[in-house]
């Protein structure tokens, strides 16, 4: 049974679109009006090896906010469908991902209960033609409408922007692969106490 999802998200600010296949190889096709944003969203796709398409429009002339918002907000939704009742996965996934000199560590709970920390303190206000200041936004977002709890902890900030924002990225998305992936002990199980999630 494939577990896929597709989600539209319509504002006065946004138009946005995600299709995503968690058992996917990790290609990925993202057009946000972003050059920085689209690279980050091929890594999370090449890392978490989800296929994933994003078609994403805003109003980039006001700034990037309310894009990166829906966008998480978009994403968080069609992860949470896609994952459906959340019978026999890892549910629990974490990583310790060095970037260069940069070193995070990144965890996450796929228990149907919202959480966020992050420790992410921008030393520029862009990367590229992107405000750092929204991608705790954007991971804030996409954590809550998917129902998850979402740490991001600097073991050493290192001294570059991209590399910073990329660790959180590949951090998350091999934390979030390893949460998804089926546990064949589970034998399709719930894996939770309550017997659900």
């Amino acid at each position: 049974m494939s577990r896929s999802a597709e989600i539209q998200r319509e504002t006065r600010e946004t138009r946005i679109q995600v299709r995503l296949e968690l058992d996917g190889r990790g290609r990925s096709q993202t057009e946000t009006g972003l050059g920085f944003l689209n690279h980050m969203l091929e890594l999370l796709s090449k890392h978490s090896l989800i296929d994933l398409e994003v078609r994403a429009q805003g109003d980039l002339e006001v700034d990037d906010h309310h894009l990166s918002e829906d966008l998480g907000i978009t994403l968080g939704k069609a992860l949470a469908q896609a994952l459906g009742d959340k019978a026999g996965i890892r549910r629990y996934g974490s990583c310790l991902l060095p970037m260069d000199e940069v070193l995070v560590a990144a965890a996450v709970d796929l228990g149907g209960r919202f959480a966020f920390g992050c420790d992410y303190e921008p030393q520029r206000e862009t990367v590229g033609d992107m405000s750092t200041e929204v991608v705790p936004h954007f991971f804030q977002s996409l954590a809550a409408n998917a129902g998850m709890s979402v740490h991001l902890r600097f073991l050493d900030p290192g001294r570059n922007e991209h590399h910073r924002i990329e660790a959180m990225f590949k951090g998350f998305a091999r934390s979030l692969r390893m949460a998804i992936e089926p546990d064949p002990r589970l034998q399709g199980e719930i894996p939770s106490s309550k017997g659900v999630l």
